[in-house]
């Protein structure tokens, strides 16, 4: 039996780039589709944030000389085409689902409206969340915060290469130690990066914890729903 009855899952925009890191891999959208497709079998209910670094990142943008906000909702309507992309995978395993977006564009999308989503969920749909909180200056993460406190989710679920969270970055130091269990303000303090700290402080304020974990391993999100031990878990520190 499941854990968590509600969960969820943030993307990022690489995860869709596959190995290149850009682009859609549609292989990697037909695998994490039946890991979906696991957890929707428990009976749990999935709503899904996702990014669109793998088109366009509005930092990296403003960089290069696009204007900041620019950037930002250029990045957003790259989270709509991922978006369409998972639902259309989903669709094909078998799982129903529904793209929401904050930004209106209702020939492609839902708008997002908060009981629709979770009427969307109690009835078995995967919902999927798209161009982020619809403003530019806030990440997909906060967005996940932002989404999962809204919908009354039990748990988080951040996808990351490394599956969990490390006192320094393990792909440049091989003696970077991962903790099982870390607290939000320990991870905040020191600067972690697993989320950014407006999305830490959200999920601390609303007490939601966080998993951090490796999606590429077959079968995580099942084990994390199910409450087994994978990645590292975020909570308060009296939890």
């Amino acid at each position: 039996m499941a854990k968590y009855k509600r969960i969820l899952l943030k993307l990022s925009g690489e995860v869709f780039g596959g190995q290149q890191k850009y682009g859609i891999d549609i292989e990697v959208l037909t695998v994490l589709a039946q890991e979906i497709k696991t957890i929707k079998k428990l009976g749990v209910d999935v709503a899904i944030v996702v990014g669109g670094g793998n088109i366009f990142r509005g930092v990296s943008g403003a960089v290069k000389g696009i204007d900041r906000a620019t950037g930002d909702y250029m990045g957003m309507l790259a989270t709509v085409i991922n978006s369409l992309a998972l639902q259309d995978a989903l669709e094909k395993a078998g799982v129903p689902s529904r793209v929401q977006t904050a930004i209106s564009m209702q020939s492609v999308a839902e708008p997002f409206i908060r009981r629709r989503a979770i009427r969307h969920m109690e009835k078995g749909r995967v919902v999927i969340l798209a161009a982020g909180t619809g403003n530019p200056y806030f990440s997909t993460d906060t967005t996940a915060a932002l989404r999962a406190a809204e919908l009354d989710v039990d748990l988080v679920l951040k996808a990351t290469k490394v599956g969990g969270v490390y006192d320094k970055d393990p792909m440049l130091h091989k003696d970077a130690k991962k903790y099982k269990k870390i607290s939000y303000m320990a991870m905040i303090q020191r600067r972690l990066r697993v989320m950014d700290t407006t999305a830490a402080s959200l999920c601390m304020e609303n007490k939601i914890p966080i998993l951090v974990l490796n999606l590429t391993q077959k079968g995580n999100i099942r084990k994390a729903v199910l409450g087994k031990d994978v990645g590292t878990i975020v909570v308060d520190e009296d939890a």
